[in-house]
């Protein structure tokens, strides 16, 4: 029965493709394909729960294809299964069936309508992928999967400008909880000397050999995953990027923002659990994460004026009490508390455009005064300070601006002076002579060649610095992005003696896909003429085949497991050593930035309202 763990995986992806290849006016085939798969992968589910429960519910694991080995590495895709899974597929094979259900009538006549059905199907498997993954490396690839399948729905309604503005903002965040991830991996590497599956996690004698002699990197791989957990369920100080994500369709907020994305934190905290437990700093600090996120989220809930985003800090404020419920290690009422709360959530989103009519209509007829609550017994001053910050959201959003990205735009602008051309000519020449020192080695001095790494990857860190706040020319954004990575590379040769092929398989990605998208701007630009990054110009509109290879080319070029690349940036973080903190924040920032550059080219230059179009639209959020 074990070998039916593929069967989750390969359904929803079979699924996928097979929508992919009907015509987009097709609604009935279209929404009957995604009835298919979600049914029959529920009833699947329910089936195999059956099984499992009455087999005395054992822990099963698969390690199923190895995709890279070589001496002292090994990238493979394991599977795991346990009650964690059980209770996640459960609730999720549900969740998505039902609101696959309302969605057919729903979205009936959408001009979207394929594309919403695509990219749930798409999330779906990008979902079980990581539920049912039994190693971080193969819960990374879910784990991208899932922030592009966001990215997707949050924009779906592509030609508005609210939508896309939103969905680029909440990819930023995502791109947090990605590096949390990959740094996550990059030591345990180095603490494991290997791929470390869940299942050798919950061996606590090899975990305490190796966390008390090596504490501060325990410590360290900890607060990762404790980033990369706050970061996707929108806990302090992420939490403001929830509510924007309610742009995107009723069906959509429900089963990414109400039920099942949001809890995917708590879903990598479970996961974990066995490796931190004994942690008791880490355990404290997640606790308190929870606890004022619940405070926060519970008091910005009560005073919003949109129904979508007072369920949205209400479930922000649930998954709080989660995190500290993982945190005292009451792991089975995480369990259940996240069921609860998924279930509630997916049912008042689903049913929150019909809860706004009937309140409109009943505070005519039926007036109710307000009830006394507990902030009136507090002095009018602390409530009226907390009614104002409250509704100004307790200031996340410029906290996140201001000590964020607005740094990383003051460094960028301070690169204005570069042009394509210029940086063409700085970056052959440099590049050829680095190459040229790393196969001669023995002409550096010991010294210098010690702080070349650093050196390449600032350098590197700067070309995609300026990527990022380029705004007029794509072309100039789009190659600073591709020889960021050719320096990554290039620092990261210099850093260890390593078979070349780890390189190539890196670079391979990278020049495919970069070479594809800089095509694909070149002949943009030839048909429209401009397409500078000052604005949105919509030319999905007119454009759309375009569009789909830029938007394959942008996910190449970010390391999206569609190319070697993916593997290959797991590669050059397990060439960086456990004492070289400075090159690892160089690159990681790096990989954080370019993600974030590439997909501002796409939006910029195919979302949003046409650059042509005579309507007016609306550029702030409620």
């Amino acid at each position: 029965m074990t070998s039916i763990l593929n069967f989750f995986i390969l359904l929803p992806f079979i699924g996928y493709i097979v929508s992919l290849l009907i015509p987009a006016k097709q609604e009935t085939f279209i929404s009957r394909v995604a009835f298919f798969t979600t049914g029959l992968h529920l009833a699947v589910a329910i089936g195999f729960l059956g099984w499992w429960l009455f087999s005395g519910h054992p822990t099963l694991n698969i390690k199923d294809i190895a995709l890279f080995q070589s001496p002292g590495y090994e990238f493979f895709v394991d599977f795991y299964f346990d009650k964690i899974t059980a209770m996640y597929l459960f609730v999720g094979s549900f969740l998505t069936f039902l609101v696959t259900i309302y969605s057919r009538a729903y979205l009936h006549r959408e001009a979207g309508y394929k594309r919403f059905f695509n990219t749930v199907l798409f999330f779906y498997l990008g979902y079980n992928i990581v539920i049912f993954s039994g190693n971080l490396e193969t819960l990374f690839i879910g784990w991208e999967i899932l922030g592009i399948a966001s990215f997707l729905l949050i924009a779906f309604y592509r030609d508005r400008y609210l939508p896309v503005k939103n969905a680029v903002k909440i990819f930023s965040i995502y791109r947090i909880a990605d590096i949390g991830i990959i740094l996550a991996m990059w030591l345990s590497h180095h603490l494991w000397h290997e791929n470390i599956t869940y299942l050798k996690l919950n061996n606590y004698t090899l975990v305490d050999a190796q966390l008390q002699t090596h504490s501060l990197v325990g410590v360290f791989i900890s607060l990762m995953i404790l980033i990369s957990a706050a970061a996707k369920s929108a806990q302090f100080p992420f939490s403001s990027w929830l509510p924007r994500a309610m742009e995107g369709p009723t069906p959509s907020s429900a089963i990414f923002y109400g039920s099942l994305s949001v809890h995917l934190g708590v879903f990598l905290l479970l996961r974990t659990f066995p490796f931190w437990e004994h942690q008791l700093s880490v355990r404290i600090l997640i606790g308190v994460v929870g606890l004022i996120t619940s405070i926060i989220a519970t008091g910005i809930a009560r005073v919003q004026s949109s129904v979508k985003s007072q369920i949205a800090y209400a479930s922000i404020a649930q998954i709080g009490l989660i995190f500290i419920e993982v945190a005292a290690g009451l792991e089975t009422l995480a369990l259940f508390h996240f069921a609860g709360n998924a279930f509630l959530r997916t049912y008042q989103l689903l049913v929150s455009p019909s809860v706004v009519s009937y309140l409109i209509r009943e505070q005519f007829y039926n007036f109710i005064p307000r009830e006394h609550t507990f902030e009136d017994s507090l002095p009018k001053k602390i409530e009226y300070t907390f009614y104002m910050l409250c509704l100004k959201e307790w200031n996340l959003d410029s906290f996140m601006y201001r000590y964020l990205w607005n740094p990383l735009k003051w460094a960028g602008k301070k690169l204005g002076f570069l042009t394509l051309q210029r940086a063409l000519f700085f970056f052959i020449p440099a590049y050829l002579l680095g190459v040229f020192f790393l196969y001669n080695e023995e002409v550096l001095p010991a010294s210098i060649h010690e702080q070349l790494p650093i050196v390449f990857a600032l350098v590197g860190l700067i070309m995609v610095l300026k990527s990022f706040t380029e705004r007029k020319r794509a072309r100039l954004s789009w190659s600073l992005v591709i020889m960021n990575h050719f320096w990554v590379a290039l620092a990261v040769s210099f850093n260890e003696h390593f078979s070349y092929d780890h390189t190539v398989l890196y670079l391979s990605g990278i020049t495919i896909a970069g070479v594809v998208g800089f095509i694909c701007l070149r002949t943009l630009k030839t048909l429209e003429g401009s397409i500078g990054l000052d604005q949105f110009h919509g030319h999905s509109y007119k454009h759309r085949g375009i569009a789909l290879i830029f938007l394959l080319a942008c996910l190449g070029l970010s390391g999206f497991p569609i190319t070697p690349t993916f593997i290959g940036e797991d590669l050059i973080f397990s060439h960086i050593h456990e004492d070289q903190a400075l090159l690892a924040l160089f690159i990681s920032l790096s990989f954080i930035i370019d993600g974030l550059a590439i997909i501002r080219i796409y939006a910029r230059v195919f979302l949003g309202p046409h650059v042509k179009s005579i309507y007016e639209m609306a550029y702030r959020s409620s």
